[in-house]
């Protein structure tokens, strides 16, 4: 059947909301009639929780993704006069913690079927002031860890997993989770992400006593009791409200990413020889599908992006200028051409709707137009 029109959004967090509303405004109410809301029951109970899933011993619930990136590296000790290297093609935070930090950001190279770091490139920008490496879990699908790790290792260097859109996917050996591998995984829970707060979250997983005491005391301003601040910290809390929500969401987030991967195979079915790049879908849950990202080749991608708005199908590229040719960066010194897997990349990806809640007359629209596209 042929649908004349649709209106398609990119992300569709209305359906999910309608499916557990009931119980999320009951979750709310306690909060609400116990007005306990920082770092109360909700918070230490997420906090266990989220440990538990991710296969850690801790987890530390915090303001935002930004914050679990920018304390992990404090608690590492990362300052002045420090390196770390990480990704340019990332939403740009990944970066602005690694400045918060006081450090230099060094940006390598990404691998083209996978999208996340070229091990090759990060062996090549190791120097003596290398504090850690931030690989970043993009799109959903988890960096090759197991050779990053000997690398690393072999060096003496934390490796931080940017895990922010990888909430639930397995690493290469199949049997831990994104977040359970480094010294430390940093996770998001911005709304749209896989697993999302009303508002703003984040949390930082380690099997490191030491570190996870670090990190609680950060997100208080310091505080190692009330009132007594051994060190300066942040005001980075995860509140009991977001809490709440996110141990909801929790229980159901396995079976939003067996959904997610449902649709992105189905999406690569659909998708077959239209002339667009469909991201490479490995065997197992390594692959989230955080976002389905195609590459349009040929300078078409904006026109195609152009032509589904008017067909009332949302869309969005991430990223489109990479991090190391931004106006903020320009004190680094990049210049155009310096990571060039990572430009062309960045000219071609575009992401197009993924949700649990997709439907298969939603899909086939979708590709249908884009097919129609492509073969003009």
């Amino acid at each position: 059947m042929t649908v004349a029109s649709m209106e398609i959004p990119l992300v569709d967090l209305k359906a999910q909301y309608r499916a557990i509303k009931d119980e999320v405004r009951t979750a709310i109410d306690g909060v609400l009639e116990s007005m306990q809301l920082t770092i109360g029951p909700n918070v230490r109970a997420f906090d266990d929780e989220f440990a538990a899933y991710c296969g850690t011993k801790h987890s530390v619930g915090v303001g935002s993704g930004t914050d679990a990136l920018h304390l992990a590296l404090r608690a590492l000790g990362v300052g002045v006069g420090d390196e770390v290297i990480t990704v340019s093609f990332t939403f740009f935070a990944t970066v602005e913690a690694i400045l918060y930090a006081n450090a230099r950001p060094v940006m390598v190279d990404i691998d083209e079927r996978t999208f996340n770091v070229d091990l090759a490139a990060v062996e090549r920008a190791l120097t003596p002031k290398t504090k850690a490496i931030i690989p970043v879990h993009l799109y959903g699908r988890t960096a090759d860890l197991t050779p990053l790790l000997k690398l690393a290792d072999s060096s003496g260097i934390p490796v931080l997993e940017d895990a922010a859109q990888a909430h639930g996917a397995y690493q290469d050996d199949g049997k831990r989770k994104a977040g359970a591998s480094g010294r430390m995984g940093a996770f998001s829970f911005y709304c749209s992400k896989n697993l999302g707060a009303y508002g703003e979250g984040g949390s930082i997983t380690t099997d490191d006593d030491g570190l996870a005491a670090t990190l609680r005391s950060l997100r208080e301003h310091g505080q190692r009791t009330r009132y007594e601040h051994p060190i300066v910290g942040h005001n980075a809390r995860l509140d009991e409200i977001q809490a709440a929500v996110l141990r909801i969401k929790l229980r159901r987030l396995e079976q939003w990413n067996d959904a997610r991967r449902a649709r992105g195979a189905r999406y690569n079915e659909l998708l077959a020889g239209s002339g667009v790049i469909t991201p490479e879908l490995p065997a197992g849950k390594r692959h989230v599908m955080y976002a389905y990202v195609i590459r349009v080749p040929g300078g078409r991608r904006d026109a195609l992006r152009a032509h589904l708005a008017e067909k009332g199908i949302g869309t969005q590229i991430h990223y489109p200028i990479p991090i190391h040719l931004q106006e903020a960066a320009r004190s680094l010194g990049h210049k155009p051409g310096d990571l060039p897997v990572t430009e062309r990349l960045a000219g071609e990806v575009l992401s197009i709707p993924m949700y649990p809640e997709l439907t298969d007359v939603q899909q086939q629209y979708v590709a249908d137009h884009i097919r129609r596209f492509m073969a003009f």
